[in-house]
């Protein structure tokens, strides 16, 4: 089980105060209708027929370990942003997943495109079935960049608790290890993939999939651990 870095905990809320507010102010669409209190996690609504609304339950578990073990005050459920919607820049933070099609029109990949490279950062969880497609679409959002797998001494695996070995591996899919893989913008991380572990069905209610305690926690700290470290880098 990944080991907690309490040290951390102390600078963390002015830390990531200070990043949300320079994010809104950098993306310049804050509104009156911003998804309530906290800081906002998007859940990313796509073309292409995959089921972008899978793992219902797994952000609001997420949102919530956030609030009960950490400074950053979130908002109490997630918001459902579309890449050519107002909302997504108000998201620091956007997620997607599911097991079918990823497409993004011209329009769209040009948004997520801004999106990400004036300081948003996405989380895509595959949910197997998604990764070719996933990929291509990335292409259009990101031409000049490529698919980099993270070492597991990046930040992402120890931001708030250690993962020595890198991702946790929740279920089996295709067999093997789990992969991180990074998009990379100016030296940014501004897009995390994880690959063949499935993160969003262990952060899910654990009646869903009936995984094992210990994997519902690991898949809470790694999602801990990404949310954490996108908004503080």
């Amino acid at each position: 089980m990944a080991a907690f870095r309490p040290a951390r905990t102390a600078r963390l809320a002015a830390a990531l105060a200070c990043a949300v507010l320079a994010f809104v102010c950098l993306v310049g669409e804050a509104r009156a209708a911003e998804p309530g209190p906290g800081v906002a996690v998007g859940r990313l609504k796509y073309r292409g027929g995959g089921d972008w609304y899978a793992n219902t339950t797994s952000l609001p578990n997420l949102m919530a370990a956030l609030k009960a073990r950490t400074a950053i005050d979130v908002a109490d459920r997630p918001v459902t942003v579309s890449p050519d919607g107002e909302g997504l820049f108000l998201c620091p933070i956007v997620h997607m997943t599911g097991h079918g099609r990823v497409t993004f029109s011209d329009d769209e990949a040009s948004r997520l495109r801004d999106y990400l490279t004036r300081g948003g950062f996405l989380w895509a969880d595959d949910n197997y079935g998604m990764d070719r497609s996933f990929r291509e679409a990335m292409g259009k959002v990101l031409p000049d960049a490529t698919f980099v797998e993270l070492p597991f001494d990046h930040e992402i695996y120890h931001s708030f608790y250690d993962f020595p070995d890198g991702l946790p591996k929740i279920h089996e899919h295709d067999g093997g290890p789990p992969h991180g893989y990074g998009l990379f913008h100016d030296g940014r991380l501004v897009a995390f993939y994880s690959f063949n572990t499935d993160i969003g069905d262990g952060m899910e209610d654990e009646e869903v999939h009936r995984d094992p305690p210990e994997k519902h926690e690991a898949a809470l700290r790694m999602g801990i651990n990404i949310v954490v470290y996108a908004l503080s880098n």
